[in-house]
């Protein structure tokens, strides 16, 4: 008989699930039965030896507290600080402190105590992201054998980069002690196999597999969808003209996440690269930025911020008319249905990132167009939705030109070319829409080598 399907995500969904990810997990524990485990996003002194219960209709939600000092060492400390600028290739703003590293593991060595109290032999345990590379470890350190997959959202970190990291001898071990690694693209699956071969604790087996001391772990990409059914019937349902008496002639539409990753300062230089370009003085492109605020904790995004307000300052100054802003910097979040709307009527979608796992925007905005008469997406090369998504505009972020003649050719591109285009990207994003990938995720951890028990010698040294 089948056992439950453990979820541990940092973040634990609340009320109604909406996102294609939470609805996907949400169907899978509906399905199968199980527990979601995630993080209490109220920092507390008291409780954090149990894990306290959320709900438990259909499945049971169950969340681990942090005290406000581990929250601000393992996740905004470790998590945010460390592995999330070594993924995304921005070492330079990683800030290295002993008790960073201390309390990302305290944190995960009590969480696997947890959850190894209430597993039964045939769960299967998926975690999801960086917040949790080492729990698997753990897990096994205390006698666990149950088949553990973990999926990375983010990018693979190159090989060079993950000497920065504190003890970077470590961070294979983690990953090796997964009975299935899930990636986004194949590029990440070859940088983390990189890893294994530089290390001589790995040994790659015939079926590809790669034995790492005494576990067998598999790794394989999942280019993670969205739930292109839903994004299509709700842009059907869009209003046509959200802008009233000012609606732009040719709109561009980014909507990110207010990240350093994002590429977001590229974005707004290479269109005033566009404004300051136009042979026809008469064209208005209008760019609406959306980006919704993240981690204002952290320093580094409160100097992105400053640098995106005084960006679009410069550009409006210089390029607006009294009847005409070109650049709209929208720094908060827009309602799911309305935002999906604004992609409909956009003639260009702009995604722009230094380095993204996938980029789910950009299939959102794929799956909003109508077919008959679609936008253009313009995508960075360093998204991992670019691996695929052959029918967009591939741009490098980095060369301003580049972008800017990327976005004038969208807003001059033939129809039939334009619906060509739309028609292989669309193809991708429903090849990978969210259900199959959850599905062909399951089904090949439930496929992976399972976990030998390990000796008490072995337990006390993981």
């Amino acid at each position: 008989m089948a056992g439950r399907l453990i979820v541990i995500s940092n973040r634990i969904p609340a009320g109604d699930p909406s996102g294609g990810l939470v609805v996907a997990l949400h169907d899978a524990l509906l399905a199968r039965g199980g527990v979601w485990v995630g993080a209490d996003p109220d920092p507390s002194e008291e409780g954090r030896e149990c894990l306290h219960e959320l709900g438990d209709v259909p499945y049971r939600k169950r969340a681990f507290r942090l005290s406000k000092t581990e929250r601000q060492n393992y996740y905004s400390g470790f998590a945010n600080s460390v592995l999330w600028p070594i993924c995304h290739r921005r070492t330079d703003l990683i800030e290295i402190k002993s008790e960073y590293r201390a309390d990302y593991l305290a944190v995960n060595l009590r969480l696997a105590r947890l959850i190894a109290q209430d597993l039964a032999p045939q769960d299967v345990v998926w975690v999801h992201d960086y917040h949790f590379l080492p729990l698997a470890m753990m897990l096994r350190s205390l006698g666990v054998t149950n088949r553990i997959g973990f999926f990375l959202h983010i990018p693979f970190p190159n090989i060079t980069d993950l000497a920065i990291l504190p003890r970077p001898e470590d961070f294979a071990r983690w990953l090796a002690s997964y009975n299935l690694l899930g990636l986004q693209t194949r590029g990440d699956v070859a940088r983390a196999l990189e890893m294994f071969r530089a290390d001589p604790r790995a040994e790659f087996l015939r079926d590809g597999t790669v034995k790492f001391d005494e576990h067998i772990v598999t790794v394989a990409s999942f280019p993670i969808g969205i739930d292109c059914d839903q994004i299509e019937a709700t842009a059907r349902r869009a209003d046509p003209g959200p802008f009233g008496a000012a609606n732009p002639r040719e709109l561009i539409i980014g909507a990110d996440r207010l990240d350093y990753t994002k590429g977001l300062p590229h974005k707004f230089e290479a269109f005033g690269r566009l404004l300051q370009g136009r042979v026809d003085r008469d064209a208005r492109p209008t760019l609406l930025q959306i980006a919704s605020p993240s981690r204002a904790d952290v320093a580094a995004y409160r100097q992105i911020t400053n640098d995106l307000q005084a960006i679009s300052g410069r550009i409006n100054g210089q390029y607006s008319e009294l009847d005409w802003q070109p650049l709209r910097f929208v720094h908060r979040s827009v309602a799911r249905d309305r935002l999906i709307g604004l992609m409909r009527r956009a003639e260009v979608g702009l995604v722009t990132p230094l380095a993204d796992g996938m980029n789910l925007v950009a299939k959102e905005f794929v799956a909003a167009q109508a077919p008959d008469n679609p936008g253009v997406l313009v995508l960075s090369r360093f998204a991992g939705a670019a691996e695929d998504m052959k029918g967009a505009l591939l741009i490098n972020p980095h060369d301003l030109d580049e972008t800017a003649g990327a976005i004038d050719y969208a807003l001059a591109m033939p129809l039939d070319e334009r619906r060509k285009r739309h028609a292989d990207c669309l193809a991708v994003v429903r090849d990978s829409r969210i259900s199959v990938w959850t599905d062909r995720y399951l089904a090949r951890l439930a496929s992976c080598v399972p976990t030998l028990a390990l000796s008490r010698h072995q337990a006390a040294s993981a």
